[in-house]
């Protein structure tokens, strides 16, 4: 595999061209066509000469079977948005500051389905960093950065059978090692590997 981080933005505009499967948190049979729409934003930041990936960690809630998790600002798509881009940038400006005029988009990875009935679709951008990041509290608890390719490296994940309840059969699910504090798994971990996937040089 290349050096992720020596990849310039238009080698990663081109490689999103290559799209990996879709991905599924849950088994594909279990899935109905009334899946929601949503987007998120997966930014890429330039740190210490490296790429570094945003993740925000959402706050505690106790209706929110998604709160305290770490993420990727982003949610479902609103009838005013014109497109799942629109959702992505839309979400991330009210969440976390970054102003659309400020994301070069570099193109998408393919939707992901999740647990929670959502078929979500990850725009890439670039993002200038640093940047002085505005959180909605009552959304974001913190936002922070994971390197790349630490991101990239098999030795920091490991995927565990889980069983869903409507279904017999085992399914992989994805979990990082703490980094900073921060636990990264499930939908969002299956999206950074998709992306990852996408990046890799094949001979």
């Amino acid at each position: 595999m290349a050096d992720l981080d020596s990849l310039t933005v238009d080698e990663i505009r081109a490689r999103l061209h290559a799209q990996n499967s879709t991905t599924f948190d849950v088994p594909p049979e279990l899935l109905g066509d009334d899946a929601r729409e949503a987007a998120v934003l997966v930014p890429f930041v330039r740190e210490d000469d490296a790429w570094h990936l945003l993740y925000i960690r959402r706050t505690e809630h106790d209706v929110d079977r998604h709160s305290g998790q770490v993420a990727f600002a982003g949610g479902k798509r609103d009838d005013e948005d014109a497109s799942l881009l629109d959702t992505a940038l839309r979400e991330a400006e009210e969440e976390i500051g970054i102003a659309r005029r400020d994301v070069e988009v570099l193109g998408h990875i393919n939707h992901h389905h999740t647990i929670s009935e959502f078929q979500v679709r990850p725009y890439v951008g670039v993002v200038p960093w640093p940047y002085d990041l505005i959180l909605d509290e009552i959304e974001v608890a913190r936002a922070f950065t994971l390197p790349l390719a630490w991101l990239a490296d098999p030795a920091n994940y490991r995927t565990e059978a889980r069983r869903h309840p409507a279904s017999e059969r085992p399914w992989p699910v994805v979990y990082f090692e703490r980094y900073d504090g921060e636990l990264l798994w499930g939908a969002t971990a299956r999206m950074t590997l998709s992306l990852i996937d996408v990046l890799r040089v094949r001979d």
